[in-house]
C-alpha cells in the first residue's frame, strides 16, 4: 500500500479518476463489474480502508452498469426480460452478503478477498471460450417467463435468435453470486457472464450486455447496506464513480466493434496481480 504522504491530497482523486476511467472501459467490454477490479487494486495499492473501498466498489460497479444500461438496451445487446428474475434472486443474496462482510474482521476479509479474486481469475480463464454451446430449446420456466428473443450481431451483420435453459439453476447461481459480490464489494459481472453462457446457454455478447443490466439492480441492494452503515468517503467515491461512468460509455462503443475475449485476457492478468497483493496483505506482508 502506498504511503498517504507520498502525494498531496488532491493528487489521490485525480489518480482514482484515471484508474477508474480505464476500469470502466475494460469492465464493460469484458462483461464484469468495475468493482471486481477496483476493490483489490485500490485496497491493495492505495491508502484507503477496506470497508470504504468495498462500499465504493459496489457504487462504482452500479454507476458503470447504470451508465451503460440505456445504450445496451437501445442497441439490443441486453434483455430486460431475462435480467429481472435473475436480478431479483441476486439482490436477495447481495443484501445478506453485505451484512456478512461488514461483520467480518478486516484481516480475515482481506485474506478471503485475495482467495476469491484469484478464484475469479481462474474461472475467467477456464470459461474464456464460453458461449460456444447455445441453448436450442427453452425449459418450462424459460417458456413461461418468455425468456427468448433476438439481438443484432453487428460484427457479422446478422440477427441472432436466442433462448435459455436450466433457468432454476441460473436463479440459484445468481443468488450465490449476489452473496459473494455483496460481501466483498465486487459487483457481480465476474460470474454473471459464465452463469449466463455456460449454465443457461446465452450467446456471449448478449450475456455481456445482460450482465451489466443485471448488475445495476443487484448492486443497488448491497450498496444501500454500506451507505446505511456509514461506509461512505466522498474523496474516494466521487472521482471513482465519475471515472467509471465515463469509461463505461466508451466501453459500450468499443463492445460493438471488438471481441470481448481480448479484454478478458487483460482482466485475468490484472486480477492475478491484485489477488496476490490481497493475499500478501491478509498474511500481514
Amino acid at each position: 500500500m502506498l504511503d498517504p504522504t507520498l502525494l498531496p491530497w488532491w493528487a489521490w482523486p485525480l489518480l482514482l479518476f484515471a484508474v477508474t476511467f480505464l476500469l470502466g472501459i475494460v469492465a464493460v467490454i469484458g462483461g464484469i463489474g468495475g468493482g471486481v477490479l477496483f476493490v483489490p487494486i485500490v485496497a491493495g495499492f492505495l491508502p484507503f480502508h477496506l470497508d470504504f473501498v468495498r462500499g465504493a466498489g459496489l457504487l462504482l460497479a452500479l454507476s458503470g452498469a447504470l451508465s451503460a444500461g440505456p445504450s445496451l438496451l437501445r442497441g439490443g445487446l441486453a434483455s430486460l426480460r431475462l435480467a429481472m428474475p435473475l436480478a431479483l434472486a441476486g439482490s436477495i443474496g447481495a443484501i445478506a452478503g453485505a451484512f456478512l462482510g461488514l461483520a467480518m474482521p478486516t484481516r480475515v476479509l482481506q485474506l478471503s478477498l485475495g482467495i476469491v479474486v484469484l478464484a475469479i481469475a481462474a474461472l475467467m480463464w477456464a470459461t474464456r471460450h464460453a458461449g460456444e454451446t447455445l441453448a436450442r430449446t427453452p425449459d418450462r420456466w424459460a417458456a413461461a417467463l418468455g425468456l427468448s428473443g433476438r439481438y443484432p450481431e453487428a460484427s457479422q451483420g446478422t440477427i441472432v435468435a436466442w433462448t435459455v435453459h436450466r433457468t432454476p439453476a441460473g436463479l440459484a447461481a445468481f443468488a450465490v453470486i449476489g452473496v459473494i459480490g455483496g460481501m466483498f464489494g465486487l459487483g457481480a459481472g465476474w460470474a454473471n457472464v459464465p452463469a449466463l453462457t455456460l449454465l443457461m446457454g446465452l450467446p456471449l455478447k448478449l450475456a455481456v450486455g445482460t450482465s451489466g443490466l443485471t448488475m445495476s439492480i443487484m448492486n443497488t441492494s448491497a450498496a444501500w447496506v454500506y451507505l446505511n452503515e456509514g461506509a461512505l468517503l466522498p474523496i474516494l467515491h466521487v472521482p471513482s464513480i465519475l471515472g467509471v461512468m465515463l469509461g463505461a460509455r466508451f466501453g459500450v462503443r468499443m463492445l460493438k466493434r471488438i471481441e470481448a475475449q481480448t479484454a478478458r485476457y487483460i482482466i485475468i492478468a490484472v486480477l492475478l496481480i491484485a489477488g496476490g497483493r490481497s493475499l500478501l496483505q491478509g498474511f500481514g506482508i
